[in-house]
């Protein structure tokens, strides 16, 4: 999987004047948790943090967090969730999910599609309904994504969960019987539908 790093710094305080001062500054405000840690506030900054984000867009990072506290401390983590600016679309604070190299954790990986289905030749329409799949493994062995070849698929066909094949040590969690993607035929439409 990719791996970042960043530079951090521990916030001694918080709340909202404190993070408006801090993106004044260009930094983010940030918080680390996870199991086994106290909560630990940081802050970023954002410049660095959005040149990785978009570099990677799509795909699982696993960030390296150095954060300064009078000795630098690293943190291994994954990006658990943001808020943005509903203005701007800046980031405006990030949630940090602490992982530990030997504990076996759940993240959701995106799906990448690769090739066109035969169905769409004769007519059809690809509906996808899974974008990501909920997955178990260790850290280390977090795919960037998981790469799907539907070329095969024809009209009418759909493929499931239990299609997907993933790399040693990683467990899907979402049903087998789950319809990822479906190649259906454009309807037509009915009779009288027009002028009703």
């Amino acid at each position: 999987m990719k791996q970042a790093t960043l530079s951090a710094q521990k916030r001694d305080k918080v709340g909202k004047e404190s993070s408006k001062k801090l993106r004044k500054q260009g930094k983010i405000p940030a918080i680390i948790y996870g199991p086994g840690i106290e909560p630990v506030p940081i802050a970023l900054n954002l410049n660095d943090f959005e040149k990785i984000y978009n570099r990677y867009k799509g795909e699982t990072v696993l960030y390296i967090l150095e954060v300064a506290n009078g000795d630098t401390q690293r943190h291994q983590c994954i990006l658990k969730d943001f808020q943005r600016d509903p203005v701007t679309d800046k980031f405006i604070h990030l949630d940090f999910y602490a992982v530990s190299a030997e504990s076996v954790l759940e993240i959701e990986v995106p799906i990448e599609f690769v090739g066109r289905p035969v169905g769409l030749t004769k007519g059809g329409i690809l509906e996808v309904f899974l974008h990501e799949l909920t997955v178990e493994c260790l850290p280390t062995a977090i795919p960037d994504k998981i790469i799907v070849d539907i070329s095969h698929l024809d009209l009418g066909e759909s493929l499931h969960v239990g299609d997907i094949k993933v790399p040693e040590g990683v467990r899907i969690k979402d049903r087998p019987d789950e319809t990822v993607c479906t190649v259906v035929a454009e309807e037509e439409k009915p009779e009288g539908a027009e002028g009703t």
